[in-house]
């Protein structure tokens, strides 16, 4: 009895070590597992002019969504701010948003972005009217590589005409 009891250990480990060498094998095929999220970056850049002169603006707020109080529980939120770019000297601007949401590009809902142009410097260089266009990142051009889970950076070069108030 005690023999037949050591066969069949011996049967079941064998069959065990077959399985678990089959399975451990499998295990090891070529490639990596990677945990994450896919990402990328969306820029929007370019050049503001005044739409009568041609003379390049500054002080000029780019925003991908205007500022409007964020509600919690009915109680304004304080200190958000949504990311954004103000136009340099030369009138230069460029934004860049991270997205979470790589597919972006493939997703016809998501593929065009509002972007607001908001005159925030007061009387400094003249009053502007605020502005909204919208961005087709289907047409976006891809400027880094990607890597991982990094989808890239698709950017779109967009100048802007924006006019006086009191025109």
């Amino acid at each position: 009895m005690k023999s037949d009891m050591k066969q069949i250990i011996k049967k079941t480990n064998a069959v065990l070590a077959f399985l678990l060498g089959l399975f451990g094998f499998y295990g090891c095929e070529k490639g990596s597992i990677e945990y994450g999220t896919p990402h990328a970056d969306y820029t929007v850049k370019g050049k503001i002019i005044d739409k009568a002169t041609k003379k390049s603006i500054k002080g000029v707020r780019v925003v991908f969504e205007p500022a409007r109080p964020i509600y919690m529980y009915g109680v304004p939120v304080t200190g958000y701010n949504p990311k954004s770019a103000v136009s340099d000297d030369g009138g230069n601007y460029k934004l860049t948003e991270s997205s979470l949401n790589a597919l972006i590009p493939n997703i016809p809902d998501l593929q065009q972005q509002e972007v607001y142009f908001l005159d925030v410097d007061g009387e400094e260089n003249g009053l502007y009217r605020d502005t909204m266009i919208v961005v087709d990142f289907a047409q976006a051009e891809k400027t880094k590589k990607q890597n991982n889970w990094y989808e890239g950076e698709y950017t779109v070069s967009k100048d802007i005409e924006l006019q006086k108030k009191d025109e």
